[in-house]
């Protein structure tokens, strides 16, 4: 019997020059992808195998250099004999994420997804122009307390990331006075993010207005197993309803809480976490210590894991 697996994939702030490098050197299925990134977006490669990390962090790259990668990781896993072993049942991502996990099950390809990636990152950068945000991660709060406080202060939550961390997002003044009522109220820590503008707010509305036209060209097909969006942690199968859900991810709260624990209520307690960093497994861990969590980050990672035939 085949290891029934979600696949998931990270968000910014999980990249690292150097990345996938392992795999574009051992792997042609991955070489191919970073080829073809490189293609599309000139100096990719280089930037994400050399850096430095100021350009790797850079609007232009880092949004575009981990979706390469995690796509990457993916091919050169797909094209492993293990793989005969691994049955993908669900796919989902964190933020940015998303859009590896829609690659992932067949809704779009790597190419049109790599310009969807780099169109969404532009608008958002573009938007945080426009009027200062700011984020905040808050750590060990009442999450009822935390949501009144953010509604009194005009703050909004930008990711349900485990039980015991949520990131508040918004009008920079209004973020500062949501945490500084959050820490009053009892939270462990309150940690300002140092980001360029409040991501997953209203502030990001004219992101997703420029979006959307870029959406209603995607050539969305039918998955070839469910992605749950970070809009409402449902399993979507429905080329329009995931297209909806993307334009509304880009001013919607993340539910990575959500999204977890809906996976593990149909069953399936393996995920692979492909991509760079282990920011995910960290959080599933907090949202349920039973769940494993395999990470592919190189090609040994793919050795070590245990597929059951």
């Amino acid at each position: 019997m085949s290891a029934k697996v979600a696949f998931i994939f990270p968000g910014q702030g999980a990249q690292s020059v150097g990345m996938g490098r392992e795999f574009y050197e051992t792997s042609p299925q991955a070489k191919a992808v970073f080829d073809a990134a490189d293609h599309l977006i000139a100096g990719l490669k280089d930037v994400t195998f050399n850096g430095p990390p100021e350009k790797l962090t850079s609007t232009k790259y880092c949004q575009p250099a981990i979706f390469t990668f995690s796509v990457a990781a993916l091919r050169a896993l797909e094209a492993h004999p293990k793989f005969k072993n691994i049955t993908p049942c669900f796919t989902c991502g964190l933020s940015l994420g998303e859009y590896s996990a829609l690659t992932a099950c067949g809704a779009l390809s790597f190419e049109e997804t790599l310009k969807l990636v780099e169109r969404r990152s532009f608008y958002m950068e573009e938007a945080t122009k426009l009027k200062q945000g700011a984020m905040a991660a808050v750590i060990g709060a009442d999450r009822d307390k935390l949501l009144a406080i953010c509604a009194q202060n005009g703050a909004e939550v930008a990711n349900f990331n485990s039980p015991d961390q949520i990131v508040i997002t918004g009008e920079a003044g209004k973020v500062a006075k949501a945490s500084e009522a959050i820490q009053a109220a009892g939270a462990k820590r309150v940690i300002a993010l140092d980001v360029s503008g409040a991501f997953h707010s209203n502030l990001m509305r004219p992101a997703a207005a420029k979006f959307e036209a870029d959406l209603v060209k995607a050539a969305l097909r039918p998955p070839r197993f469910p992605v749950l969006s970070n809009v409402d942690a449902k399993p979507e199968t429905d080329p329009e309803k995931i297209r909806r859900n993307l334009a509304l991810q880009i001013t919607s709260s993340v539910q990575w809480v959500d999204s977890v624990r809906a996976v593990a209520a149909a069953g399936v307690t393996t995920f692979l976490e492909i991509g760079p960093g282990n920011v995910l497994k960290g959080l599933i861990r907090k949202i349920d210590p039973g769940l494993n969590v395999h990470n592919i980050r190189t090609p040994q990672d793919i050795e070590s894991f245990p597929a059951q035939a």
